[in-house]
């Protein structure tokens, strides 16, 4: 069954408490959490304070994804503040190595993240220290885009990676993800959903992370 992992950049800012609480309570796995800096991509977030005070409150696994310059210097801070997953992008690491195996030595899961325009094949030699793949399906930096076909074909490859190394790396489609395409992601065999303005801007947000959690049946 899909992990669904609500894109917390959606939510209400003005009803954030009350935001947290409908996920806790909902059949949501994880809290996705975007970082961004306003340098690697177009636009600026939150960051450590907001996410630690949101861990007060929040019962369930907090995946952060790290959009931001130079990532490897706010490791220990992401997780003070409380990451459970903690993902960089492949496009801002000189030392992805060293930066994946410093999240896991923290205690944190190790994410990486590519763009659309990376090819799947740059990870194949890293998988082993890689816990989730976050295959980007729009280019970063803002909610509400389309979802890019050709991600199809990159979870795909993903999957054919991981399989054939024996590890045990999660993909996760972040951007575009909706009723219409969940299955057809999962079934391409994809593990993790982040949904933001599908979830967010439902009507009954609650239905809707349950509707998410059945499309890979």
């Amino acid at each position: 069954m899909a992990i669904i992992a609500p894109s917390m950049l959606s939510a209400d800012f003005l009803k954030l408490g009350a935001e947290i609480e409908m996920i806790n309570n909902s059949d949501a796995d994880w809290f996705h959490l975007d970082v961004m800096d306003g340098q690697f991509v177009p636009n600026i977030s939150y960051g450590m304070p907001i996410i630690a005070q949101m861990k007060k409150v929040a019962t369930k696994t907090f995946d952060v994804h790290l959009m931001i310059e130079h990532p490897e210097r706010y490791l220990e801070d992401f997780k003070k503040a409380g990451a459970d997953y903690l993902t960089v992008h492949y496009e801002t690491g000189y030392h992805l190595h060293r930066t994946l195996t410093s999240i896991r030595a923290l205690g944190m899961k190790a994410g990486l993240s590519i763009n659309p325009h990376t090819p799947v094949d740059m990870v194949a030699d890293i998988i082993h220290e890689i816990d989730l793949l976050l295959v980007m399906s729009i280019n970063p930096g803002f909610g509400g885009q389309k979802f890019l076909p050709l991600t199809y074909n990159k979870i795909r490859r993903a999957k054919e990676i991981i399989t054939a190394a024996g590890a045990n790396t999660l993909i996760e489609i972040d951007g575009g993800v909706t009723l219409e395409n969940a299955g057809d992601i999962l079934a391409a065999g994809a593990d993790v959903l982040v949904a933001g303005n599908t979830v967010f801007a439902a009507a009954n947000p609650t239905a809707m992370i349950a509707q998410l959690k059945r499309a890979g049946k």
